[in-house]
C-alpha cells in the first residue's frame, strides 16, 4: 500500500486538529458557562445551519443534490450524544472513545461489505481494538455507564454518517 500523499496528511493532521479544538471548546462551554446540554446542543445546530447556508448564498453555487435527512439525523445525535458526555466525561477519554468507536463502525462497515486487510491493517486494527478495550475497561470502573452511553452514540453516530454517505454517495450538507 502506497504512502500517502502530503496533502491528505496535512488535511487529516488539520481535520484531527478540527476535532479535538471542537471538543475542547464544547467541554468548556458546558463546564464554565451557566448553559445546559440540550440548549447548548440547540445553539450549535442553528448556529452551524445559518452559516452553512451564507457559505452556501456566499458561493452561489449549484445545488448539487443537497442533504439528507438521514444525514441530519445522524449530526444531531453526535451533538447532542456529546454535549451530554461532556457533562462527566473529560476531553481527552470523549476524543478517545469519539475516535475508537468511529474507526470500529467504519471498519466493522468494510468487513460486512466484503472488504478484506493485509497484515500491517490487521496489526493495526488489534492494537486500536486492544486500546478501546483498555480504556472502556478502565471507564467502566471510574464512571458509570450512562457517560459512556452518551458518548457512544456520537461516535457511532458518526461512523454511521460517514458509511452512509460513502455507500449511498450523498453530501454532508
Amino acid at each position: 500500500m502506497p504512502m500517502p500523499s502530503a496533502r491528505t496528511l496535512l488535511l487529516t493532521t488539520l481535520t484531527m486538529l478540527a476535532f479535538a479544538g471542537n471538543s475542547v471548546l464544547c467541554r468548556i462551554a458546558l463546564r464554565e458557562t451557566g448553559i445546559d446540554a440540550a440548549s447548548f446542543t440547540t445553539i450549535r445546530l442553528a448556529s452551524g445551519a445559518v452559516v452553512l447556508w451564507l457559505i452556501v448564498r456566499f458561493f452561489r453555487r449549484a445545488q448539487a443534490g443537497g442533504g439528507s435527512w438521514m444525514s441530519a439525523l445522524m449530526l444531531f445525535a453526535y451533538a447532542a450524544g456529546f454535549s451530554f458526555a461532556y457533562l462527566s466525561l473529560t476531553t481527552a477519554t470523549g476524543a478517545l472513545l469519539l475516535f475508537g468507536a468511529v474507526q470500529a463502525t467504519m471498519i466493522l462497515w468494510g468487513l460486512w461489505r466484503g472488504e478484506r486487510f493485509g497484515a500491517w491493517q490487521l496489526t493495526g486494527l488489534a492494537l486500536a481494538v486492544g486500546g478501546l478495550v483498555g480504556l472502556l475497561l478502565g471507564l467502566l470502573v471510574a464512571w458509570h455507564a450512562g457517560a459512556l452511553r452518551w458518548a457512544a452514540i456520537p461516535a457511532f453516530a458518526i461512523g454511521a454518517l460517514w458509511t452512509y454517505s460513502t455507500t449511498f454517495k450523498r453530501r454532508f450538507v
